[in-house]
C-alpha cells in the first residue's frame, strides 16, 4: 500500500543546526516492510514529504518515530493513477 507522509516542524524546531533533517525519521533502508519510493523537502516551509509502500503501519511509526517530539506527520493512504 502507499502512504503519503507529510512532516512540518516549526522554525523554532528545525533540526539544520542540530542533525539536519536526518535526525527527523530512522533510516529508512533499515526498517523492514519500508520502501520510499519518493522523499521530498520545502525547506523555506519546514516540510517534508515522502511517498513509502508498506503493508506494516509499525513500520511507517519506526521511520517517523525520531522526529515525535520535534515535529507532526500526517500519513495518507493514496494511490497512483497515471
Amino acid at each position: 500500500m502507499l502512504f503519503l507522509i507529510t512532516q512540518t516542524h516549526t522554525p523554532e524546531t528545525c533540526p539544520i543546526d542540530a542533525g539536519g533533517r536526518e535526525s527527523l525519521h530512522a533510516p529508512p533502508r533499515k526498517i523492514a516492510g519500508l520502501k520510499v519510493v519518493a522523499a521530498y523537502a520545502a525547506y523555506p516551509e519546514h516540510v517534508f514529504c515522502w511517498i513509502v509502500e508498506s503493508s506494516d503501519y509499525e513500520a511507517l511509526q519506526k521511520l517517523l518515530e525520531p522526529g515525535f517530539k520535534h515535529c507532526t506527520a500526517t500519513i495518507t493512504p493514496v494511490s497512483q493513477f497515471i
